[in-house]
């Protein structure tokens, strides 16, 4: 449904000298789903959402929507915001206060170029704001609505349109915790019912996970890794994504010798088997990632078919409640283990990390 090629956008900085906002970004999504721009700041996630929607001229590239090109730097073709038929939610949600939510929402249809009829417009502001669970509210002041009654309304007002394209950029980072979580849960339903192609545009890695059919890893204005959510956290293509999606610990080592896929590198904590790895040979240095849930703690040494068995110790732990994080020390290399908050091992009480070999991942530290 979308398809954009080759995107690439240059700002001048404050010495006058060309800077590359985003270079060379290139994705498909397929119509009815849920794709992702995730990074941090100043990656050139934004840049490339407001690309997509007219609010900026790329430099270069092609911007295709719906089988329409709304952008095509090679052929002068630069279709306005307007006439995009795009659906837009922005980080504030731009709510005008001296309307009501109706009016909020039926805006849109009023001063497009189409005309509707009363009733037509009725129809479908109440439609829209049943979608988003507001018809209840539809004569209350804006003003009067909580944060994450905006954040609906601002949906709404996006969607009353019907958009081919609805673009998302951080709608939900002014939300308390509690609620942002809530409304992750509203976001997936509201997109998968009404099945509209979405560009969802967050630096939270967790929205990303929990809401996206694909998401693409944005540093420096390239995009790094694209992929499933699961894949990205399972199988991080580099350091980097496995450093931005979740939390891991980065054991340094050098391949001792590699069986199959199966690889043995030699490490501060001292020999460790990982089942998957491509494109490293004998002798070739290696940092290993280790997700927290992945590493099982016990009391006293185990007995494991593997050989990932590490002896440390208790070296700081926090109560969470459902989870225990502990920080294991294992020689000098410190490892982020998460358990069950039945274990009761006091700091510096000795312990025993195993890791599987299948949920080790070995990367190339470039």
């Amino acid at each position: 449904m979308l398809n954009i090629q080759n995107l690439n956008t240059v700002y001048l900085d404050s010495q006058g000298v060309k800077v590359a906002g985003i270079e060379n970004v290139s994705f498909e999504v397929p119509e009815g789903k849920l794709f992702t721009l995730l990074g941090p700041s100043g990656c050139g996630k934004s840049t490339t959402l407001r690309s997509i929607a007219g609010l900026e001229k790329p430099d270069g590239g092609k911007i295709t929507a719906n089988g329409v090109t709304v952008f095509d730097a090679d052929r002068k073709t630069f279709v306005p915001p307007n006439k995009r038929q795009f659906g837009m939610v922005f980080q504030s949600y731009a709510i005008w206060p001296h309307m009501t939510v109706f009016k909020n929402c039926s805006f849109p249809l009023e001063v497009g170029t189409k005309k509707f009829t009363k009733q037509q417009i009725a129809d479908k502001v109440m439609r829209a704001l049943t979608a988003v669970g507001l018809d209840h509210a539809a004569d209350r002041d804006a003003t009067k609505m909580s944060g994450g009654q905006q954040q609906r309304l601002a949906l709404a007002r996006a969607i009353v349109m019907e958009p081919k394209l609805l673009l998302l950029d951080e709608p939900l980072s002014n939300l308390d915790a509690k609620l942002r979580d809530k409304m992750r849960f509203e976001l997936k339903r509201l997109q998968r019912e009404l099945k509209v192609t979405t560009i969802y545009v967050t630096h939270d890695q967790e929205e990303a996970l929990a809401m996206s059919h694909e998401i693409a890893i944005m540093k420096d204005g390239h995009i790094v890794q694209k992929a499933r959510p699961r894949d990205i956290y399972e199988q991080p293509a580099n350091r980097f994504v496995a450093d931005f999606i979740g939390t891991t610990s980065f054991v340094d080592g050098t391949v001792r010798n590699t069986d199959g896929q199966k690889l043995t590198i030699d490490s501060a904590i001292g020999p460790i088997t990982v089942d998957h790895s491509e494109g490293m040979n004998v002798g070739a240095k290696a940092v290993v990632s280790l997700r927290p849930e992945n590493l099982e703690i016990f009391d006293s040494k185990p007995t494991i078919e593997h050989n990932n068995v590490f002896e440390g110790t208790v070296y700081s732990k926090v109560f969470l409640g459902e989870t225990l994080d502990l920080q294991v020390k294992v020689g000098e290399q410190i490892l982020l283990a998460r358990a069950h908050p039945s274990h009761r091992e006091p700091v510096g009480a000795k312990i025993w990390v195993t890791i599987d070999p299948a949920r080790c991942i070995a990367l190339n530290p470039q």
